[in-house]
């Protein structure tokens, strides 16, 4: 049988169109895959600072704070308080010459092995193997694009270990200011590259953004599968300073009254040359008050949810609980 000169145009042009449609599903495909084999990274699980004076701290995050030591096996080891379970504050001795006085962000998986191979299959430079504590919680380190250093933290079931002395601690305890850490921040030079690594590859979710006059200075990056965030905070070189770094590089314990959080801080003594600042309501709609430890690294108090609305830019993921 004879076909005409329309009708072979008509089925090369089909063979084509299909060949098209199975290139591009395998594309879409091997992009889910992509996804798929990144595991869920599911809030901030440690924020670690540090500390020049270990005893001053002990008293901040401690005493002031109210948040029980977590129990360690080795005298040498950082000084760690719980938040909840599931998080922690650590306070490590600043290295010498230290001006940056947060020392890394820990993110929660709930797989650490798949998770180091997603990091090496992404081209993400990995350091060493993965680590088991005592405890039973394994992480590993990484680097993003600006050198912040960055743990990927496998928590065990039980979550953290008893307070140091805990029938003790039980007796006289002081009430925990928080029980979660919503979110922290650190400095960023260049958006487009920190967007690369915890957009495209880790999966975050700009939830919003906005900052004084015309600049955008705040950026919330919530992680892809929790309620937590990473704040980018802007670096302007003409408008900040070295001794904003502590401003800048800080976190936020939530809680769901700020008058009653600052009534409860009241209470407490603290030394009057670390003063907290009044509530007020931040430029994102929210009650917020902020502390700064005795290194000057600020420890913010937010409420969950904002009550006006926000400068700059709506939100666009519903507010944590």
């Amino acid at each position: 049988m004879r076909i005409s000169y329309e009708e072979r145009a008509y089925i090369v042009s089909a063979i084509k169109a299909i060949a098209m449609m199975a290139i591009l599903g395998a594309s879409v495909s091997l992009a889910a895959q992509s996804t798929s084999m990144r595991p869920p990274i599911t809030g901030i699980a440690k924020v670690s600072v540090y500390a020049t004076d270990l005893n001053k701290s002990k008293q901040f995050y401690g005493t002031f704070l109210g948040f029980p030591q977590i129990a360690s096996n080795s005298a040498s080891a950082p000084l760690e308080f719980r938040v909840s379970s599931k998080q922690s504050i650590e306070v490590e001795p600043a290295p010498a010459g230290t001006t940056d006085f947060l020392a890394y962000i820990a993110f929660a998986t709930s797989n650490i092995q798949s998770m180091r191979r997603y990091l090496v299959s992404q081209k993400v430079p990995v350091k060493g193997e993965i680590q088991t504590q005592p405890d039973g919680t394994r992480f590993l380190w990484a680097k993003d694009p600006e050198g912040h250093r960055i743990q990927f933290v496998q928590l065990p079931a039980h979550g953290h270990l008893l307070p140091v002395n805990s029938a003790a601690a039980s007796k006289n305890a002081t009430q925990p200011i928080s029980q979660i850490i919503l979110h922290a921040g650190f400095i960023v030079q260049n958006r487009a590259a920190e967007d690369r690594f915890f957009r495209d590859i880790l999966g975050f979710v700009e939830g919003w953004q906005g900052g004084r006059g015309n600049r955008i200075e705040w950026i919330d990056m919530r992680v892809p599968d929790g309620t937590d965030w990473l704040e980018y905070m802007m670096h302007d070189p003409a408008a900040k300073t070295a001794g904003d770094s502590g401003v800048l590089n800080h976190f936020a314990l939530g809680v769901p009254d700020i008058h009653q959080a600052a009534q409860m801080l009241q209470h407490r003594h603290w030394d009057s040359s670390n003063p907290y600042e009044d509530p007020e309501i931040g430029l994102d709609g929210k009650w917020q008050l902020n502390l700064y430890d005795p290194n000057g690294t600020r420890a913010e108090l937010m409420e969950f949810g904002p009550v006006r609305t926000p400068c700059c830019s709506p939100y666009t993921l519903p507010a944590p609980k």
